[in-house]
């Protein structure tokens, strides 16, 4: 005997996403701490507390529920949720995010290889990227491992003013490198107290 079709359910469910906060009725505690703008700061009893959102128009929002007793707010809900998104999206916007920019260097870099990948390594600490340095050593030049960090800490000494060395050169294989970081933190601090 064939079983009836019951249709194919794989992927149909989608589990119901939980509110962020408790509001209304989902606040099942006697007594609630009252906070806000528009009602006396205290601990109510939690229908006494729905019953002012109500005759507000508004949402009774526990904003806090480890709180003793839980903290809540008569808030217009959604608009709060929309607020709350707005400024999230702002810091996400705000943090920016720091990547790491190598320069490549050889035991023998001549004096205008130099420059020009100094230039280059003081441009993305300004812009505020931290700088990998390394001195690739090919065959035999590993014996010249102190020219290399020789050429890391004169590099180091060129963007002193736009980066601060992270630690000292090390050798890591055929590669002794060195990581800077940008000074702008300290230049904006600087610049607020003159």
């Amino acid at each position: 005997m064939a079983l009836p079709n019951r249709g194919n359910f794989r992927g149909r469910f989608t589990p119901r996403k939980e509110p962020e906060h408790r509001i209304n009725h989902l606040i099942r505690v006697p007594q609630i701490r009252l906070v806000g703008d528009n009602v006396t700061v205290g601990v109510y009893s939690t229908q006494e507390a729905l019953k002012m959102a109500q005759e507000q128009q508004l949402d009774l929002v526990e904003i806090s529920p480890q709180a003793d007793p839980p903290v809540c707010k008569i808030i217009d809900y959604n608009k709060f949720l929309y607020d709350k998104k707005k400024k999230d999206k702002e810091m996400k916007a705000k943090a920016k995010t720091t990547e790491m920019k190598e320069i490549r260097f050889t035991p023998n870099t001549d004096d205008h290889d130099f420059d020009f990948k100094s230039k280059h390594a003081e441009n993305f600490l300004k812009e505020g990227n931290k700088v990998k340095a390394y001195v690739q050593f090919k065959g035999r030049a590993i014996q010249f491992k102190d020219r290399g960090e020789l050429l890391l800490l004169k590099f180091a000494e060129r963007l002193a003013e736009a980066g601060q060395l992270e630690s000292m050169p090390k050798l890591e294989g055929k590669r002794m490198l060195a990581i800077f970081t940008p000074k702008t933190a300290k230049k904006k601090v600087e610049a607020k107290q003159a």
